[in-house]
C-alpha cells in the first residue's frame, strides 16, 4: 500500500527568523518619515545605511555594524542634498561607495572612509544631474564595474557611468507614468520596472527597446513590485480590484498569464520583495506590517510555495537586506534583515536549523562576490557577464577597498577600456574632479614591473597550492566523521 508524500520536501521549510538581544541592535536613529515606498535602509558587511529626518535638506546615517547600541544625536551623517532623500543603494563591488536619490532632483555617489564617519559628508565624489523632478530609484548595475541606474518621478530612466561622471543612456519613452521600482536581470543585459499604468515592462536599456510588457500585471490601484529571478523568470507584488495583496510569476517570453498568482490579505502597505538567487527564496515584507513571509520559487508547480512567516510586535518602516557573502555561515544563516521601527534598527536572523557544525554545501552554493565581471566601457560595447562568484566555504576574506575613479572622459565613440586613473580624493564633486592622464613608463619601469608581477604570480601559485591542499584536507575530515557519526547510529 503506497501513502501519498502529503508535505512537499525541501530544505527551507523550517526556516525561522529571530531577532538579535537589544544590545545588537541601533537605538535612537530617527527614521525618514517622507512619503515614499523605498526601503530606506541599505547594507553590506562592512556599513548600515539608512535615511533619516533631516531638517533642512536631505540625510542618512553610515554606521560600521559593529556600533550598536545607542547612536548620538550628534552622529555624523552624510548631508550633500538640499531635499530629502528617498533611496540609497549601496556599490555590489565597492563596499565603501554609496548612491543616493533625493527630492532636490540629483543623484550623488560618496565615498564612506574605512572606519565610518568621523565628521558630516557633505561633499560627494560625484554628482549626477538629469533628472527634471526628485529621483526615487538608484540601483548599481549587478555586474559592470560604476554602472548606475536612477529612475525619477519625471518617468525618465538615465543610466551612468559613475567612473566619468557622465549619463550613457537616457530612457525617456518607455513609461507614460510613475515608476515605482526597478530589477536588472542577474547579468545586467535587461531590467524590469513596475509602473503607476499598472504595467511591467522588460526594457533592453542599450537598444532602448521595450522586449516584454504586460499592461494590468496586478488590476489594483495601489503600488507594485517587479523583480528578476536568476533563471529569467519575474516575480511581482501587487493589488487586486479588491485590494487583496497579491504574489505572482511571470515568464517574459509569456505574458499572457502569469505562471502563478497567489492572494495573501487585504492590508494597504505595499509589499518589497527581497530576492536570494543561491536559494530560491522571496522574502516579502510589507510597508506597515509586523511581519515577513518568505516563499521558495521552484520549477514544478504551483512555482510559489509558502515556506512560514516571521511575525513580531512592532510594524516595520523600511528594510535593508545583507548580501549572502556577508551572513554568519557556520551559524546556518541564510538571510539577515535590518528591519527599521520609528527610533530604531533591529537585525532579523533568518536561520535554517542543523545538528552538524560543519560546512552546508547545500545552504551555501558559490555566491556573487565583489569583483566586478566587466568594466562599463566593455558593457557598452555590447559585453554581458555573470557575476563573478566566491565560495563561501573558506572564512571570506574581502580584499582591500579601492577608491571610486573619477576621470572626466567621454567612453561612448570609444569603447576601448580606459587604463586606470589614480584614485579619486573623497570630497571632490564629479564636475570639479581632476583629469587623470596616464603617463607610460619607459622600459626599466616596464621591466621592473613585469618582476613584480611575476612574484605576486608566483605567490599566487604557492597560495592556491596550499588552499587545494587545505581543501582536500577538510574534505577527509568532514568524510571520516561523518562514518564515526554513522558508526555511532
Amino acid at each position: 500500500m503506497s501513502f501519498r508524500k502529503v508535505v512537499r520536501q525541501s530544505k527551507f521549510r523550517h526556516v525561522f527568523g529571530q531577532p538579535v538581544k537589544n544590545d545588537q541592535c541601533y537605538e535612537d536613529i530617527r527614521v525618514s518619515r517622507v512619503t515614499w515606498d523605498s526601503t530606506f535602509c541599505a547594507v553590506n558587511p562592512k556599513f548600515l545605511a539608512v535615511i533619516v529626518e533631516a531638517s533642512g535638506g536631505g540625510a542618512f546615517l553610515v554606521l560600521p555594524l559593529s556600533k550598536t547600541g545607542r547612536i548620538d544625536k550628534a552622529y555624523p551623517t552624510v548631508c550633500g542634498h538640499t531635499g530629502p532623500v528617498l533611496d540609497i543603494d549601496w556599490c555590489p563591488h565597492n563596499d565603501e561607495v554609496i548612491a543616493s536619490g533625493s527630492e532636490d532632483c540629483t543623484v550623488m555617489v560618496w565615498q564612506i572612509p574605512e572606519n565610518g564617519l568621523t565628521a558630516p559628508l557633505t561633499e560627494p565624489v560625484v554628482l549626477l544631474e538629469g533628472h527634471t523632478k526628485r529621483v526615487g530609484i538608484v540601483t548599481w548595475h549587478p555586474t559592470a564595474r560604476n554602472v548606475l541606474l536612477s529612475a525619477g518621478c519625471d518617468n525618465v530612466v538615465l543610466i551612468w557611468n559613475v567612473g566619468t561622471a557622465e549619463e550613457l543612456y537616457r530612457l525617456d519613452s518607455l513609461h507614460p507614468d510613475l515608476i515605482y521600482n526597478v530589477s536588472w536581470n542577474r547579468n545586467g543585459s535587461l531590467f524590469c520596472s513596475a509602473c503607476k499604468d499598472k504595467s511591467v515592462r522588460v526594457i533592453d536599456p542599450r537598444r532602448g527597446t521595450l522586449v516584454a510588457e504586460r499592461e494590468k500585471a496586478h488590476e489594483g490601484a495601489r503600488p507594485m513590485r517587479a523583480i528578476f529571478l536568476a533563471d529569467g523568470k519575474v516575480f511581482t507584488t501587487g493589488f487586486s480590484r479588491m485590494s487583496e495583496r497579491q504574489l505572482a510569476l511571470w515568464d517574459p517570453e509569456n505574458l499572457e498569464e502569469p505562471m502563478a498568482l497567489q492572494e495573501l490579505d487585504s492590508s494597504n502597505g505595499a509589499l518589497l520583495p527581497f530576492y536570494d538567487p543561491d536559494t530560491n527564496v522571496v522574502y516579502v515584507c510589507g510597508k506597515g506590517d509586523s511581519s515577513i513571509r518568505y516563499f521558495e520559487i521552484t520549477d514544478e508547480p504551483p512555482y510559489i510555495h509558502f515556506l512560514n512567516t516571521f511575525t513580531s510586535k512592532e510594524p516595520q518602516r523600511g528594510m535593508g537586506s545583507m548580501p549572502k557573502r556577508g551572513l554568519e555561515v557556520s551559524k546556518c544563516e541564510i538571510a539577515r534583515f535590518y528591519k527599521l521601527h520609528e527610533r530604531k534598527c533591529e537585525p532579523i536572523v533568518m536561520t535554517v536549523p542543523r545538528k552538524s557544525d560543519l560546512f552546508q554545501d547545500d545552504l551555501y552554493p558559490d555566491t556573487a562576490g565583489p569583483e566586478a565581471a566587466l568594466e562599463a566601457e566593455e558593457w557598452v560595447s555590447g559585453q554581458d557577464a555573470n557575476p563573478i562568484l566566491i565560495s563561501l566555504r573558506e572564512a571570506y576574506v574581502p580584499s582591500k577597498q579601492r577608491d571610486l575613479k573619477v576621470s572626466r572622459r567621454n567612453v561612448l565613440p570609444d569603447s576601448r577600456p580606459a587604463a586606470a586613473p589614480s584614485s579619486a580624493r573623497p570630497g571632490a564633486t564629479g564636475s570639479a574632479a581632476s583629469i587623470h592622464t596616464t603617463v607610460s613608463s619607459g622600459s626599466l619601469a616596464g621591466a621592473m614591473e613585469a618582476g613584480k608581477l611575476e612574484e605576486v604570480m608566483q605567490e599566487l601559485r604557492a597560495l592556491r597550492a596550499l588552499v587545494k591542499e587545505q581543501g582536500e584536507r577538510i574534505g577527509r575530515l568532514e568524510e571520516q566523521l561523518g562514518r564515526m557519526e554513522n558508526g555511532d547510529a
